[in-house]
């Protein structure tokens, strides 16, 4: 057990035996003998909870409590009491204390209640937590965030590639997030107050290519003409998803018109000019099927003056626990449920699995976690992760946590797991994790 438990107690033999109790079981400790004392310091965000004395010189337990109330309602302070301090405790029950004990409290007993509370804060700090970086990232894109070194390469070249407004290829497998990552770059550069057009390749007909694309300036049957793609696009960026899945005739046909740079739409007297940034993705390996002969050459060139790879889950992996908050919050605020606690079974599935289906795939299990599903699936052609690739998912995940809690600080990280400076560093490095990454 971890946490933090801010102690109030005027009996100094009493506090320090406590002290000692409570540092024995792991937990840290900040005592104080005056409730005044203990109340400064304490906001909103505390990471602890707070057990104090109801007796006391001063502020009592009692008006210790309802200042720390106003403060945060959701913080648990316990009281301890003695038996005719019973029907106040009652009352402070009922006022939204989170518990109270009776002198004398058994150890087990003590640490239980602490144990429940110390759970219930970190679940409440979470959930704030990831309410916020979904408020904060309603206007952008949380898939692309994390501390991974192959996502901090991607948004740098991502802002590159945005501010210059050039063509760019994204590659990667699917459900990585190309398409996000093409949304990022239309959002971030200069073309962003134009047109964003996807064009899913694999979708289009070749008998219909010129007048999806190109459009025409014929009336349509309600006076209306027929804007093509490009023409939707100008301006703007057109993505061209899945631009493998063209035909031959399409690739030369998209190829003829890039070199242009201009196009006719049917029935239109003369060409027009074409101001559009060409973003297009692929999970197949161009350059293989053009020295192949599968893939026009010069569409291959035109549209990869810059390649931008997206990297799977199974590349990211210490983004992915934070991508899975994002994704189950999200869920719970659409459903209107409490996100759950996150278990250590949780853990071992996030940091085990190899997310064959990246993006789509996490976000169904934080889904199925949110309405109290646990899909945790058969082996996967037979590879599932064994027993010890789990556990050291599991310890890699914990130390994560305890870099998140301490800000990245390695040696309070250290303290709280309470490991040796050279095993920890030794499992940093075995589990690939940076303390960089949890800076604040």
């Amino acid at each position: 057990m971890t946490g933090l438990v801010r102690l109030v107690e005027d009996d100094e033999d009493l506090r320090a035996a406590q002290v000692q109790t409570l540092r024995m079981a792991g937990l840290q400790v900040q005592d104080f003998g005056l409730a005044a004392d203990a109340l400064r310091g304490v906001t909103r965000d505390f990471p602890g909870v707070v057990l104090s004395d109801v007796r006391m010189p001063g502020m009592d337990g009692m008006q210790l409590f309802q200042h720390l109330h106003a403060i945060d309602p959701d913080l648990p302070v316990i009281l301890l009491t003695g038996h005719g301090d019973v029907p106040m405790a009652v009352a402070a029950l009922k006022a939204g204390a989170y518990d109270f004990l009776t002198k004398p409290v058994a150890r087990d007993v003590l640490l239980a209640a602490l144990n429940r509370a110390l759970s219930a804060r970190a679940l409440v700090l979470e959930n704030r937590e990831l309410r916020q970086a979904s408020h904060d990232a309603s206007d952008s894109f949380p898939e692309l965030a994390g501390g991974s070194e192959v996502m901090d390469h991607l948004r740098a070249a991502l802002d590159r590639v945005a501010q210059a407004g050039g063509n760019a290829l994204l590659t990667g497998p699917d459900g990585a997030g190309r398409l996000i990552v093409a949304r990022a770059i239309h959002r971030q550069g200069p073309r962003r107050a134009r047109a964003f057009v996807h064009l899913a390749c694999d979708a289009l007909d070749e008998a219909r290519f010129d007048a999806d694309l190109l459009g025409g300036d014929a009336m349509g049957p309600r006076g209306t003409r027929q804007a093509g793609q490009l023409e939707r696009a100008q301006r703007g960026v057109l993505f061209l998803d899945r631009v493998d899945a063209l035909s031959p005739a399409m690739q030369a046909r998209l190829s003829a018109i890039v070199e242009a740079g201009e196009f006719w739409p049917a029935g239109a007297a003369a060409p027009r000019p074409m101001d559009v940034q060409l973003l297009a993705s692929t999970q197949a390996d161009l350059s293989q099927r053009v020295a192949e002969g599968r893939f026009d050459a010069r569409l291959f060139y035109r549209l990869s003056g810059t390649v931008l790879p997206v990297p799977s889950l199974a590349e990211r992996r210490e983004d992915i626990p934070a991508l899975y908050r994002h994704f189950l919050l999200a869920a719970c605020a659409r459903l209107d449920r409490p996100a759950p606690a996150m278990t250590g079974a949780v853990k071992a599935r996030l940091s085990g699995h190899g997310w064959p289906g990246n993006l789509p795939e996490l976000r169904g299990f934080a889904e199925s976690q949110a309405i109290g599903v646990t899909p945790f699936d058969a082996p996967e052609g037979g590879d599932a992760p064994g027993l010890p690739d789990l556990v050291a998912a599991y310890e890699a995940e914990l130390i994560r946590d305890a870099l998140r809690l301490a800000g990245g600080n390695a040696t309070a990280a250290m303290a709280r797991l309470r490991l040796p400076r050279k095993t920890f560093y030794d499992k940093l490095a075995r589990h690939g994790i940076r303390p960089t990454n949890f800076r604040r």
